[in-house]
């Protein structure tokens, strides 16, 4: 046992720490991987594409779609260049956005995402996997590709959230004060989830708080520990990811419309097609898309967007001890529809909102 002795007179701090590292700044890294002026506008276009969308301005219906999480940039990049294409396709009708997920909650361990563990092994090399992010990133902004993520650790936005159109917070953290503070200051529109249990007023709580002015502890460029003070994100909005039970049925989103309506938060409506409302079987997704297109023909205009976990191929996989053996294209994380399935589905679904689109 530690005890206090003239050579040893502080043994109050870090007493479960074995070690420290000064991370990388975000203004380092982004002189590592800097974005273009080009670029810049990409983005901010992308950014008021959504807000325009929920703001009513362009009847478009917005589509999150990608893989549950992002481990492999290669395959990452073949991804994105198939959603491109697509979205040119689709872009009448439909806004794509391409998931990418680079932090994983987890409800105990678990592989917790490409910039906290990069390599799939444990090593924890966040500053390589900041870097991995963003230039990714930057690709995708290249691309004119837009990208959505979910904001998972306080300080990462300051290193990524440039180049990100729409953020979602996770159902596992839409009830911390944290992540509503942070929300609050998120340069982008930003959707919060429901609960795990399916609870609706903890994501509207929380959207009453992320759309107040909050002052919080950060970092700033320097990343030095800053006073952050914000004015409020109005383009916050709600994710219906289903619960004890799906939640995407008309009933369960004119129940959430009353909600908002009671709180005067506008009724925008996500509804997440994977995670509960498919009962985590992703050969479900396409239905549950199905559904909500005749929801919006059958006259809902508070629907604004869907998510879908899509990947070059179909199912997940578990992270072998030779990483070797790692499946190209396929999920680490939750099972995802395959690139065959996504574009049939969603070229199907644009013809579909295509005809609906004068009512809305």
């Amino acid at each position: 046992m530690t005890t206090l002795t003239d050579e040893n007179p502080d043994i109050l701090n870090d007493l479960n720490v074995v070690a420290q590292e000064v991370l990388i700044t975000p203004e380092a890294i982004k002189k590592q991987s800097p974005l273009a002026r080009e670029s810049v506008i990409r983005v901010g276009k992308h950014r008021k594409t959504v807000e325009n969308i929920l703001a009513r301005r362009d009847p478009r219906l917005i589509v999150v779609v990608g893989p549950c999480s992002i481990h492999n940039t290669g395959a990452a990049m073949e991804y994105a260049w198939r959603l491109h294409r697509l979205a040119e396709q689709c872009q009448n009708s439909l806004f794509l956005m391409m998931r990418v997920y680079f932090e994983k909650p987890r409800t105990t361990t678990g592989w917790k995402g490409l910039i906290n563990d990069p390599y799939l092994n444990d090593t924890f090399h966040i500053e390589d996997g900041l870097l991995l992010a963003r230039r990714l990133l930057v690709q995708l902004a290249e691309l004119d590709l837009p990208a959505a993520t979910e904001a998972l650790d306080p300080i990462v936005p300051q290193y990524i959230s440039d180049l990100i159109a729409w953020s979602a917070i996770g159902a596992r953290t839409a009830e911390s004060q944290t992540h509503r503070e942070m929300a609050s200051g998120l340069s982008m529109p930003i959707g919060f989830k429901n609960t795990t249990d399916g609870d609706l007023d903890t994501a509207i709580n929380a959207l009453l708080a992320a759309r107040k002015p909050h002052s919080f502890l950060g970092i700033n460029q320097q990343g030095r520990t800053a006073v952050i003070r914000t004015r409020g994100n109005q383009f916050a909005h709600i994710v219906m990811r289903g619960g004890a039970k799906p939640n995407y049925d008309s009933v369960s989103i004119a129940l959430c419309e009353n909600r908002l309506r009671e709180a005067q938060i506008p009724a925008n409506i996500m509804v997440d097609c994977s995670h509960a409302n498919c009962n985590k079987d992703a050969s479900l997704q396409p239905l549950v898309a199905e559904n909500i297109i005749n929801q919006i023909a059958e006259g809902n205009r508070s629907i604004i967007g869907i998510m879908l976990e899509s990947n070059l191929k179909w199912g997940r996989q578990n992270i072998p001890d030779d990483l070797s053996q790692l499946e190209y294209g396929v999920s680490i994380t939750d099972p995802c529809i395959d690139w065959e399935t996504t574009e049939d589905l969603l070229l199907h679904l644009a013809e579909r909102y295509e005809k609906v689109l004068p009512t809305r």
